[in-house]
């Protein structure tokens, strides 16, 4: 009697093992960008209904599968609509975090061999005019550009254009200047836009002391490469936020050295 060998090892190759991070690394992306917001709890729901569709299948029930199957075919447009924020996001966070990173960009390529690349920040400006704000607890918020130049939502607000400095950071933020609502963008070394407004975090488990200025600043940073600073109005506490991650109750000193390190060393 034959008996025939049944292989005990399912052949795997190269390719199916970088097919299966890359999926991962997509996936982790995806839960990156919606944690923490509405918007995970509707994929937890679209992710269980295609599941079920799959047993359903599997168990061969014909008609509950076609009605299914029907629904998750046109859930692809349903899908762009529901997270069209969370794609956007997903799309700026490429352009912003992986690619205009490169040293060999686009627009590098492009400069003529004369040209001259951006002007460093005055650092010691925005650190001495924090300091100040926060001793007299004058709420601000600043917004550093590094490769994203925020044109988008600078033009929501006043474009200025003028020479950072510490006296003008203040006077702007002042609470009865005309410009201290909103937020302070700052290009290159010019104060480029002021009363700006920015977008909104969707994050629903952050403290309930956070007010808008903390909101925006992560707002901003969650889909832009910029740096963010805010003096709390209520504490004069300063933070600094950066890719989505807020910093609390920052001293001067270490305020100075995220912003070198940033500005100086990566330039």
């Amino acid at each position: 009697m034959d008996l025939t060998l049944v292989p005990l090892f399912i052949s795997i190759r190269i390719l199916d093992i970088i097919d299966i991070l890359l999926v991962a690394l997509l996936f982790y992306q995806i839960y990156m960008l919606i944690r923490g917001t509405v918007a995970i709890n509707i994929f937890l729901g679209i992710f269980t209904l295609y599941i079920f569709w799959l047993v359903v299948k599997a168990l061969n029930m014909e008609l509950l599968s076609s009605i299914l199957g029907q629904i998750i075919g046109v859930g692809v447009i349903a899908l762009i609509i529901v997270f069209q924020q969370e794609i956007r996001r997903f799309l700026l966070l490429l352009g912003t975090r992986y690619f205009s990173k490169n040293r060999f960009s686009i627009e590098k390529m492009l400069m003529m061999k004369g040209d001259k690349y951006d002007t460093p920040v005055n650092i010691e400006a925005i650190v001495r005019a924090c300091r100040n704000m926060a001793e007299t607890k004058i709420g601000a918020l600043i917004v550093v550009t590094q490769k994203s130049n925020l044109q988008l939502y600078a033009e929501t607000g006043d474009i200025i254009n003028a020479e950072t400095s510490s006296r003008l950071i203040e006077n702007i933020f002042f609470k009865n200047s005309p410009l201290h609502d909103g937020a302070m963008i700052i290009k290159n070394n010019l104060i480029y836009a002021v009363r700006c407004i920015l977008p909104l975090t969707e994050k629903t488990n952050l403290s309930a002391t956070y007010g808008l200025r903390h909101r925006a600043a992560l707002g901003i940073s969650e889909i832009t490469d910029a740096l963010v600073i805010v003096v709390s109005e209520e504490t004069g506490k300063i933070s600094f936020i950066f890719e989505g991650v807020i910093t609390e109750n920052i001293s001067v000193v270490k305020l100075r050295e995220i912003l070198e390190e940033n500005l100086i060393s990566k330039s």
